[in-house]
């Protein structure tokens, strides 16, 4: 992979842990809650889809700190790597 691919993919793995998180106090805040059942499923969803947010994060990390040590890929050009229009 060359850096930009990298830091494509660490921009979205921040972006969804960042979402990650709000979704789980939407979730956890906003489920129904009319039976004390009701209210145990909101909560427990709410925090597995909170747990998603630390992997995430951490992916966008990794995915950073490999896009600062990636090097070209062998055979291509630098006019090869730019974005067709």
């Amino acid at each position: 992979m060359n850096a930009q691919v990298c830091r494509t993919l660490s921009t979205l793995c921040f972006q969804a842990g960042i979402l990650s998180v709000i979704l789980s106090i939407i979730m956890w805040w906003f489920l129904d809650r009319d039976t004390p059942e009701a209210a145990a499923h909101a909560e427990r969803f709410g925090i597995f889809v909170g747990l998603w947010a630390p992997t995430l994060l951490i992916l966008s990390n990794r995915f950073d700190r490999y896009a600062d040590r990636a090097k070209p890929l062998p055979g291509l050009s630098d006019d090869m790597t730019q974005p067709l229009p």
